[in-house]
């Protein structure tokens, strides 16, 4: 699944090619996605100007005067750049074309992803509301999430996965986020001490800047706004390393299953 980093760096993709442009029409192939897709009010949106292109989480919002689009890339969707006379691909479910040109093309071959419609800029969608404070924001530091954590059984990986605390930390981020912080991803959340939480904070922004600054992770159907891979796999230690050697200890990497969700780690560097 596109986590924070994939979808920032969509974000960062496609906005220099569509921020201040013109809509000019929208084409909608197939409006059965996670949720349908609200037709009448997007082709409603044709002739007004995309004031700015921002991200929330997991989400797209493509802003206007009258509202904006949310969009979400689901489990394997993506949206890229395109030019009129590019060939429509199979999952190519929907065109914003701009009177500059150019085509900004959703792909979601599993269709788990979303693409809606709030008309009143100054209200949170219903879905962006539930969200936690961004992970590279200010607000998210330390003393959040030590005060979020007490008392708390949940396993601290599952906890710092939880759109509610923080959003954006995926499964890899999170693998790679406690491994650097030494922290074992089955320690309950309530018993990890503050010192810690402050070294998990940092690292979870470093590896998320990092990603980003790698175009996010590719593992299988991930591409960014510009057709490209992201090429953080390149850096990861843990995720998707089991019975390989550690990086630091050279025992071997352990998988286990936490929340229907596969966990990498290694057992003598993380407790």
């Amino acid at each position: 699944m596109p986590e924070l980093p994939e979808v920032e760096t969509s974000c960062r993709g496609i906005k220099p090619h569509i921020e201040g442009a013109t809509l000019q029409k929208v084409t909608v192939r197939n409006a059965k996605l996670r949720w349908p897709v609200p037709v009448a009010e997007l082709t409603a949106l044709e002739g007004r100007t995309l004031n700015a292109v921002q991200r929330r989480g997991k989400y797209l919002k493509l802003i206007f005067d009258s509202g904006y689009i949310l969009l979400h890339l689901g489990m394997s969707g993506n949206v890229r750049i395109v030019q009129q006379d590019e060939v429509i691909q199979k999952h190519d479910h929907i065109d914003f074309s701009f009177t500059n040109g150019n085509i900004l093309r959703l792909n979601d071959p599993r269709r788990f992803g979303c693409c809606l419609y709030q008309a009143d800029n100054s209200v949170e969608h219903d879905l962006l509301k539930v969200l936690g404070p961004e992970p590279l924001a200010d607000v998210f530091n330390a003393e959040l999430l030590y005060q979020c954590s007490r008392g708390k059984k949940q396993a601290v990986k599952t906890f710092i996965m939880d759109g509610h605390v923080v959003v954006g930390v995926g499964n890899i981020y999170a693998a790679e986020s406690l491994f650097r912080a030494g922290i074992n991803p089955k320690r309950a959340a309530g018993n990890i001490s503050k010192a810690r939480y402050i070294i998990l904070v940092q690292v979870i922004k470093a590896v998320l800047a990092e990603a980003i600054a790698q175009g996010g992770t590719t593992l299988k159907d991930f591409v960014g706004g510009d057709g490209k891979p992201g090429y953080f796999k390149q850096e990861l230690q843990v995720y998707g390393r089991a019975g390989e050697p550690c990086t630091i200890c050279s025992q071997n990497i352990k998988k286990i299953n936490q929340g229907q969700r596969s966990t990498f780690y290694c057992s003598h560097c993380q407790k």
